[in-house]
């Protein structure tokens, strides 16, 4: 059993929910996100979100697009990604950490290898999922067998207009979780419809029947508790970013945690 689904089985017999933050690998400083990393899971976040920088991220709205390109500009890419992730590691043995990002940096980190190698240094540093937003489930099977033979699940993204032919798709191949993202458009737009994911969830788990996380538009612990009434975990990435935008760099661990030690609260409310 890999170690998301490790969690998510002692999240459900504790009938608790899994609260899963995003940050940009290297935002807002390079080395600061192993010490960010631990300072969120003990303010009680259960899975972690690493975003990594890429020069074209169509899916992210104005908000995590600028966290990537100041990483991008302190010189992060995968492999110094993959060094955080093994950082990480060297003290929090249990907190399964989810890549996040694009088929480029993926496919282009190891061009005489392919995507072996990167499967093999990703497993080795730790990394217990990825999430490319730009792999439809169709076209990666042979990647994901590839993935979970090293122990690692793929996870893929559901959205308001997918159809039930598409959700069946993402379940022949996914694994870990799915993330439902509630609102159309990209990262950090529009107003979330609490309504609307609990009209939608029902119909996800007529054919998913991993764990739904939820994320997009959830801002606050209001928003937070709405989702977990009824999804299996909550996902929160631009609030965050926005965060520690301007953070002084001793600034950062504190403003992250005490924001998520909020939503913790309001979970298991």
């Amino acid at each position: 059993m890999s170690r998301i689904a490790t969690t998510f089985s002692k999240l459900a017999a504790q009938k608790r929910k899994a609260l899963i933050p995003y940050i940009t690998a290297g935002f807002p400083y390079a080395d600061l996100t192993p010490e960010l990393m631990h300072g969120m899971v003990a303010a009680g976040a259960d899975v972690i979100e690493l975003g990594v920088p890429f020069s074209d991220p169509m899916a992210d709205g104005p908000v995590i697009q600028r966290a990537g390109e100041r990483a991008l500009a302190l010189g992060v890419g995968m492999r110094e990604v993959l060094g955080m992730v093994r950082r990480f590691r060297e003290t929090d043995k249990d907190t399964p950490v989810v890549l996040m990002g694009y088929a480029n940096p993926v496919e282009r980190y190891d061009l005489q290898h392919g995507a072996d190698a990167f499967v093999r240094d990703a497993a080795s540093a730790g990394v217990d999922g990825l999430l490319i937003v730009d792999y439809p489930p169709e076209e990666c099977e042979a990647f994901a067998a590839k993935l979970k033979a090293a122990g690692l699940d793929l996870i893929f993204l559901l959205a308001p207009t997918s159809t039930p032919q598409r959700m069946a798709q993402v379940a022949r191949v996914a694994s870990g979780y799915v993330y439902y993202v509630s609102l159309k458009g990209v990262t950090g737009a529009g107003h979330l419809d609490t309504g609307a994911v609990e009209a939608m969830l029902p119909r996800i788990r007529e054919h998913v029947k991993i764990p739904v996380g939820v994320g997009f538009g959830i801002r606050d612990a209001g928003s937070a508790r709405a989702v977990g009434r009824v999804a299996d975990a909550v996902v929160i990435g631009t609030r965050i970013i926005q965060i520690v935008e301007d953070q002084p760099r001793d600034g950062v661990v504190p403003a992250v945690s005490g924001f998520l030690r909020e939503i913790r609260a309001a979970l298991d409310a």
